[in-house]
């Protein structure tokens, strides 16, 4: 993907082409959702979101990716906001509305 195009969004915010990922991507949608400057633990996180997703297709529950990164419990919450932030920021598709409500739930 050209860096300065912008991706395509769906109406809630998810990489309509979750091809189009990148850091640099990753970073404007940070900044875009008040995600302050993107650091190696954000991207150690965003790193296991994708792996999980790609890999099995789903979400992983969030405390354990923060378990599986090394970090505390409330890694997502402390470094994005919330599940929803961090899903976005790591490029991966409109989980649809029940996975969305689950993971607002979880914010």
């Amino acid at each position: 993907m050209n860096e300065s195009v912008s991706p395509v969004l769906d109406e809630d915010g998810f990489l309509e082409d979750s091809g189009d990922w990148s850091e640099p991507v990753a970073r404007r949608m940070a900044a875009d959702l008040g995600v302050r400057e993107m650091n190696d633990e954000h991207f150690r996180v965003i790193a296991d979101i994708r792996k999980h997703c790609l890999e099995h297709g789903s979400l992983c529950a969030m405390e354990i990716i923060c378990d599986r990164v090394g970090m505390e419990k409330n890694c997502i919450r402390n470094l994005f906001g919330g599940p929803v932030e961090a899903w976005k920021i790591a490029g991966m598709p409109n989980p649809g509305l029940e996975v969305l409500t689950y993971m607002k739930n979880e914010e």
